[in-house]
């Protein structure tokens, strides 16, 4: 790059960008939030919650038709009845994280999700206990995991083994990563750890963390919470045991939509294994036979609980079929790189050492993680003066703005205005 290029080169280098990139035309596809002048808003939390593909409204219009028009004969008297709806998911959703489509089901949220997996495939012993989870873990998946530990009779300061991040980077070293699950093996159930961390936004090398546990005896699930639908996964491939998601952020299904799950298809077929259950999960063809028994679904869909909030689902399948026309993941994480390295490559030039970009460069996605360092100035005040001048960015307590450059919906002239602002703050 130029470093002494003028504003109004910078601006035409952006638009150059944006009018080569054949994935643009998708921006036009969802609803973006306008500033009180009428201006869109600089929109960079779909981290946090994605924006709304405008054909949601259609989608959800329908299924309340349904309602209004065919009551409960909806479940079974139409074109997409409610009953199976799931299902309608199950392909798409599986080739967004690389699994078989009998492998995945869309229910429940992330953590209920991630109970049922801990139900199953944590089953400690005197000798195998310990649960290997990263230190700033979602607060959620440190909760779960030791209520977990907790529940089973165990104590979670010697049961949770945290791997501690490095002091100046907030990352978590990915050698180890692996020494740590080979050096305490003999004692270690179970290996939870992020697709993608939500708070410095580095992606887990999850082949070799599945590899290294079931080489010594651990199973091993993910929380893809932040790695759903912004980078490349292979569940299936990489004999991932489970894995867990929402559906709200990367996957723009709205707030506190039904999440997903993942159980690979050599433990989804073993109908045998233990579980929570409920009728959902139950055997299709004896469901509604009202018996007092449970005959588990042999796939992802044995652990269901209960039937799916059809409207949510809904909004997954609007958001899916955005996904499918723009050609799935592959040419989506092409772009995601381009537009994160030109604004991780701006933000360098015009504000050099003022900022510090926490998140690895050799493991990311489309998040970047700030640090701001403007001396008396906090990062804190800085984010607030963002959101004041219509820049909407995403503040993780101590000291990060995460900024998510989405390639469905942002632009190259996004992030050329983003870096610009910044540096108004940052200058002013």
């Amino acid at each position: 790059m130029v470093h002494d290029e003028t504003y109004e080169q910078r601006l035409m280098r952006a638009r150059s960008f944006d009018a080569g990139d054949e994935l643009a035309v998708f921006r036009n596809e969802f609803h973006l939030p306008k500033q009180e002048n009428g201006e869109p808003v600089l929109y960079f939390v779909g981290n946090s919650l994605g924006l709304q593909p405008k054909r949601t409204e259609s989608y959800i219009a329908e299924e309340l038709t349904k309602w209004r028009e065919l009551g409960v004969r909806g479940h079974f008297e139409c074109e997409r009845p409610w009953m199976p709806y799931h299902e309608f998911l199950s392909e798409t959703m599986a080739e967004l994280v690389g699994a078989q489509p009998n492998e995945v089901v869309m229910m429940n949220s992330l953590t209920t999700n991630l109970h049922l997996m801990l139900a199953t495939f944590y089953r400690p012993t005197q000798t195998r206990h310990k649960i290997l989870i990263e230190d700033h873990a979602f607060p959620s998946d440190f909760q779960a995991a030791s209520s977990q530990v907790v529940w089973n009779g165990f104590d979670p300061a010697h049961s949770l083994l945290v791997l501690p991040t490095e002091e100046t980077t907030a990352a978590i070293n990915e050698e180890a990563i692996i020494e740590t699950i080979h050096r305490e093996g003999s004692q270690l159930a179970l290996v939870m750890l992020p697709g993608v961390q939500y708070y410095t936004g580095q992606v887990f090398p999850m082949e070799r963390i599945a590899a290294a546990a079931h080489a010594v005896g651990a199973k091993v699930g993910f929380d893809l919470a932040h790695a759903a639908g912004n980078i490349r996964i292979h569940l299936h491939d990489w004999d991932v045991d489970f894995a867990v998601w929402c559906s709200y952020k990367y996957l723009n299904s709205g707030p506190g939509s039904v999440g997903g799950c993942f159980v690979h298809e050599r433990h989804a077929s073993n109908v045998d294994l233990p579980r929570l259950a409920g009728w959902w999960g139950h055997d299709k063809g004896t469901r509604f036979k009202m018996k007092n028994e449970f005959k588990a679904i042999p796939t992802a869909e044995g652990w269901q609980l209960s039937n799916p909030p059809i409207l949510s689902l809904a909004a997954i399948r609007a958001s899916l079929d955005v996904f499918k026309e723009a050609g799935g993941m592959s040419p989506l994480i092409g772009k995601s790189t381009l537009l994160t390295q030109y604004l991780d490559v701006q933000l360098r030039n015009r504000l050099g050492d003022r900022i510090k970009v926490l998140t690895p460069e050799s493991g990311r996605g489309c998040q970047l993680s700030l640090e701001i360092d403007c001396g008396d100035l906090p990062g804190k005040q800085v984010h607030r003066q963002l959101d004041a001048s219509g820049v909407e960015t995403d503040w993780r307590e101590p000291n990060v703005i995460r900024v998510a450059p989405v390639p469905l919906y942002n632009s190259f002239e996004d992030c050329f205005h983003f870096v610009e602002k910044l540096a108004g703050c940052v200058e002013a």
